[in-house]
């Protein structure tokens, strides 16, 4: 990676050190970007997309700083933000033969260009052509070193307003937390023994996941399978593949099952993943064996070692209101990558009840709900940046990533329909690249509907869009098994 930044003009303004976590993302064998395509309902006004970045986008430090590099040391430092030179609007046929394919390699190709370090490191692409799900799409690219996904993410909505109310930030649900009950001496002494137990499951959890995460770095790594890059998988361009699917779909299953939408969602990944690692074993088995049908030889191997890595954001929520407000005061507030790692192992099995992903991935989910591995790992993370530097750092983030498989997430978004100055965003399908996986998938709610975001390295799976659709087909199997046992209520199951 070249970052050439240049030095510090008189007519900069401000000058702040990099954070430990922003010198980590630029490490040239970490030098992660983040993706964010939105689909528009309306073709895209380049015009009016500059003018409101100018007023909000642009007016956040980081988004009008530029990096510059002085001997070792790294500064984000203030500049004027030409928004010319970070809207790009090519020129294309409206009337082109497969538009989908074509936002598709485009996105994959701009990903191969690096940034240009003599100006803040972020650009948007607005590309007025109509595909299957938008009559337009803009696509982000930002240096994670800017900040975390979920913040970004946050950030560009705080750029949103309800599309039934223009003056409105969108609605963003948040996680409820339970409340405090009036309890008795007696049900005190149970509480108590409760706590006393809780405490001792979390600090065994903990300790047995940092002991499973410092194996990981130092020796333990995922079964070698279909889905796992190889050494220098982060150089490689990737493909950037998304579908929706109906939320309410999800929810239905949710409350059929008594789960929340995170057990939903790992489940149906986990028996998309199962259906698609079978049918590659069994193809790649077939022409090992020069055609020859072996069915119990095409399977993947007992006890496969799949894991996801997930960053976790751990800095308090910040509301679309205070990200609005942190941009027309041009502060940056409480910002930065806070983030810490978890490392989900999937279990791959065809499973003869298609609801036993569900109550697998529940499971799991619970069990690191109980658990401080992700405090724990953004702790040793910051101690390692602080001690030995930014290259110590992220070369252990290389590995810890190398010897998992993938990397996966799920984002809460907006309850109603939001616009993007002006412009009725249809979906949002987020992604990140530049961290050393061969497969990262994010799902991203919006409304009354999820998009599901594959990035994959074409050489490792050269069929992402098979794989969207094994998800897109477990979602359904799982729903007609719920419908189908009578879980729900008859009016429930034609939502």
């Amino acid at each position: 990676m070249v970052n050439n930044g240049g030095k510090a003009s008189s007519g900069d303004i401000y000058e702040e050190p990099l954070s430990p976590a922003a010198l980590l993302f630029q490490a040239p064998n970490f030098n992660c970007h983040i993706i964010a395509i939105m689909g528009c309902k309306t073709s895209i006004n380049p015009s009016v997309i500059k003018e409101g970045l100018q007023h909000t986008l642009i007016k956040h430090p980081r988004f009008s700083s530029k990096l510059v590099v002085q001997g070792r040391k790294k500064k984000w430092t203030r500049t004027t933000v030409n928004v010319e030179n970070h809207v790009i609007v090519p020129e294309l046929d409206p009337k082109m033969e497969n538009p989908d394919q074509f936002i598709e390699d485009y996105i994959s190709y701009i990903t191969t260009n690096p940034m240009d370090y003599s100006k803040p490191l972020w650009e948007v692409h607005l590309l007025n052509v109509k595909t299957s799900d938008a009559e337009a799409v803009a696509v982000f690219r930002i240096h994670h070193s800017i900040g975390d996904g979920a913040s970004l993410i946050s950030l560009l909505l705080a750029c949103t307003r309800k599309t039934s109310d223009p003056e409105a930030l969108p609605t963003i649900p948040v996680q409820k937390r339970g409340g405090s009950s009036t309890a008795t001496a007696g049900w005190f002494c149970w509480w108590l023994l409760l706590a006393i137990w809780t405490a001792i499951r979390l600090i065994w959890n903990t300790i047995a996941d940092l002991v499973t995460f410092l194996a990981t770095v130092l020796f333990l790594k995922d079964t070698e399978n279909p889905l796992k890059g190889g050494p220098g998988v982060e150089l490689v361009p990737k493909r950037f593949v998304y579908r929706t699917i109906g939320l309410d779909d999800i929810k239905l299953v949710k409350n059929a099952m008594n789960m929340t939408i995170n057990d939903v969602i790992l489940g149906l990944t986990q028996a998309a993943l199962s259906r698609y690692l079978h049918r590659r074993y069994a193809g790649d088995k077939a022409m090992q064996n020069g055609g020859a049908k072996r069915e119990s030889n095409n399977t993947p191997p007992k006890n496969l070692r799949l894991r996801a890595a997930i960053l976790v954001n751990l800095r308090p929520t910040t509301g679309i209101q205070a990200l609005a407000d942190m941009m027309a005061k041009e502060s940056k507030g409480g910002w930065g990558n806070w983030i810490g790692y978890i490392l989900l192992p999937f279990t791959i099995a065809l499973q003869n009840d298609p609801l036993d992903y569900i109550r697998v991935a529940k499971a799991t989910i619970d069990r690191r709900k109980h658990s401080l591995e992700a405090f724990c790992t953004f702790s040793t993370a910051k101690f390692v940046l602080y001690t030995f530097g930014a290259k110590v750092a992220a070369a252990i983030a290389h590995r810890v990533l190398s010897n998992t498989t993938m990397a996966f997430s799920n984002v809460v978004g907006p309850l109603e329909e939001i616009s993007f100055y002006g412009h009725p965003m249809a979906y949002l399908a987020p992604s990140v690249y530049g961290h050393p996986h061969a497969l990262t998938i994010h799902f991203q709610s919006y409304v009354n509907k999820v998009t599901f975001c594959v990035a994959v390295d074409p050489n490792v799976i050269p069929d992402p869009h098979l794989l969207c659709k094994d998800i897109e087909e477990s979602l359904k199997v799982i729903k007609d098994c719920v419908v189908e046992r009578g879980l729900i209520e008859d009016d429930a199951a034609q939502v």
